[in-house]
């Protein structure tokens, strides 16, 4: 069954759906965020996705332990949970005008939302579809809320083992979804191409029998190209007008110009799988006479020897086919021939 959001088809059948993720990259500007939305226009973006939460329902008001960031290596090392959402979230009364924005420029707009409330929220914008993210694939009610919309449903792989990514699969369907998508993801900001193992996503297609793509957080636009040529039909990337603004996500997005190559790589990726061919095509048969065959290299009397001095295989592929040149060697001639004759097959016999 082919996807549809918005009017626009998701599947093999068509060019990869875009989707660049705004997050916190706005920077708490309401007028950044619709620049935001202009360049991922611009630059040829299909969707623009934002996420819907506050602090306070993603988290509690807690210092301390686990509420703590204490990894020495992630991007926001450090920081306390509720801080750092409030800084990140976007207000909710700015989704309407980004939405608005989005459709007038003729980008689709939709949300992740992290809790019940935020669906009935989008709800209310008539969201067209909505996306899981990947540290709420185990949030099963929420995953049955969203689905329970019938709209489409975006569902990042993330952290999940196989076991959890069928609980939420089966909860989506039991609650009516009929239009999934998997994406691939690696939760780690930025993830390394080593670590993004792509060849999952073909696997994912065939245990779930749903569409399937990439949500990438690795830096540049190599490895979402190489996850088309596996199938992938929804990528998804962060997005920001320039890194060195800085931001909550702002170090692993991609630029304008990034995003718009990203657009046109992966369509070419799609468009280069074709299907399992040999021999010319329609296109390349004006090349065939470029091709290799035997001709006359020196002028030849009826009755002389084909030898590999009056003989080659040379371009251009007016004459006999070059795996006939071992069997005349040795042969007699039954005519005249001049240099730079091609020796035809049916002058030979």
């Amino acid at each position: 069954m082919s996807i549809e959001i918005a009017g626009r088809f998701i599947g093999s059948k068509h060019p990869p759906f875009v989707i660049a993720e705004m997050s916190g990259n706005h920077n708490q500007s309401l007028e950044r965020a619709l620049e935001i939305v202009e360049a991922a226009a611009k630059a040829g973006a299909h969707a623009i996705k934002l996420q819907t939460y506050t602090a306070d329902t993603m988290t509690l008001d807690a210092r301390g332990g686990s509420f703590e960031v204490n990894d020495p290596n992630s991007l926001w090392s450090g920081q306390n949970l509720h801080d750092l959402y409030k800084k990140a979230y976007t207000p909710w009364e700015w989704h309407a005008p980004i939405m608005e924005h989005a459709h007038a420029l003729g980008l689709i707009c939709f949300s992740s939302p992290f809790d019940e409330t935020a669906v009935d929220f989008l709800e209310e914008l008539d969201a067209p579809a909505y996306k899981i993210a990947s540290f709420e694939n185990n949030h099963l009610p929420l995953i049955e809320k969203a689905s329970a919309t019938g709209k489409p449903l975006i569902i990042s792989t993330g952290m999940a083992s196989l076991s959890e990514l069928e609980q939420a699969v089966n909860t989506a369907r039991g609650a009516g979804c009929k239009q999934i998508v998997l994406l691939k993801c690696t939760s780690t900001y930025p993830a390394r191409p080593d670590n993004t193992n792509i060849r999952t996503i073909p696997h994912l297609r065939e245990l779930f029998h749903a569409e399937v793509g990439l949500s990438d957080h690795t830096m540049g636009i190599g490895v979402a190209v190489a996850s088309v040529a596996l199938g992938a039909t929804v990528i998804e990337k962060h997005f920001t007008l320039a890194r060195s603004d800085g931001g909550v996500d702002s170090a692993f997005s991609l630029e304008p110009k990034e995003l718009s190559s990203l657009v046109i790589e992966t369509e070419r990726a799609w468009q280069s799988l074709g299907e399992v061919r040999y021999g010319a095509t329609e296109t390349e048969r004006k090349s065939l006479i470029f091709r290799r065959s035997i001709y006359v290299t020196a002028d030849i009397k009826e009755g002389e020897i084909f030898t590999s001095e009056n003989l080659r295989i040379v371009r251009p592929g007016d004459g006999a086919s070059p795996h006939l040149y071992p069997q005349l060697l040795g042969r007699k001639a039954r005519q005249n021939y001049k240099c730079g004759t091609p020796l035809s097959l049916d002058k030979l016999l």
